[in-house]
């Protein structure tokens, strides 16, 4: 019961947050800092992320289709995997890590030094000002950040195919170019959008609704990375399936 009504009580969160936007709009600048805080500042940990998983899937999927004499086939898996799943999911869960803790712990210090309250006493929105532009910014970096994602990660297993398993890249350009086509692409995009909101919306949520104290702060910070990590990983089952029936 009351996991339904932390539920519930973000669902009317959101809507509030929809309304606020709706009516009133959002504030260019403050959208403008949180996209270069979500998006700009956390593409050196996604390069980074995406390089070394797109080179340790290629070397992985060498190792079991060597034994069926179908290793030439890296190119082929490596780019569907890749911009189908990993590249939405493991953006997903670095945004949780870097930003979304960040957003807890920023939003919970303000609600337990009372700064929203004196925001809503000067007759401000708490949503409007925190909230949307963080929504809308995740909504808008996501996809950006998991473009970079998909084509690191898909250098990274060229890397390995041409230099560790002997494949020429030519052969692995075309069999990803012969496999992948564009709604492999843009459903990971798509992904990316909603897993944006769901992360920095979960975060938001656990701050503003953070308990007393720095203890307080602590446990929401960490209840908001490991909920928005589960809640992607259900989300990537649901939009899968959903998106396989479109």
């Amino acid at each position: 019961m009351k996991q339904l009504r932390r539920i519930g009580s973000f669902v009317l969160l959101m809507l509030e947050c929809l309304k606020s936007t709706l009516r009133r709009g959002v504030n260019l600048t403050d959208l403008a800092e949180q996209i270069i805080r979500i998006g700009l500042n956390s593409v050196p940990l996604v390069i980074v992320t995406a390089l070394s998983t797109g080179m340790v899937l290629a070397l992985q999927t060498a190792y079991g289709l060597e034994r069926f004499g179908a290793k030439n086939y890296v190119g082929n898996i490596t780019g569907l995997g890749f911009l189908r799943e990993l590249g939405p999911v493991l953006t997903a869960i670095v945004i949780a890590g870097r930003v979304g803790a960040g957003v807890t712990a920023e939003i919970a210090s303000m609600v337990v030094t009372e700064q929203v309250d004196a925001m809503i006493s000067f007759g401000s929105s708490p949503q409007q000002k925190l909230i949307s532009p963080r929504l809308i910014a995740a909504f808008i970096s996501a996809p950006l950040l998991v473009v970079i994602a998909d084509t690191i990660g898909l250098f990274g297993g060229y890397l390995v195919s041409v230099f560790e398993l002997g494949i020429s890249g030519h052969l692995y350009l075309s069999s990803l170019g012969n496999t992948v086509v564009m709604r492999d692409f843009t459903d990971g995009l798509i992904k990316s959008s909603i897993f944006g909101l769901l992360v920095v919306g979960i975060s938001c949520f656990y701050g503003l609704y953070t308990g007393v104290g720095t203890k307080g702060v602590g446990i929401a910070t960490r209840s908001s990375v490991v909920t928005s990590i589960i809640v992607v990983f259900l989300a990537d089952f649901l939009l899968t399936k959903l998106l396989l029936l479109i």
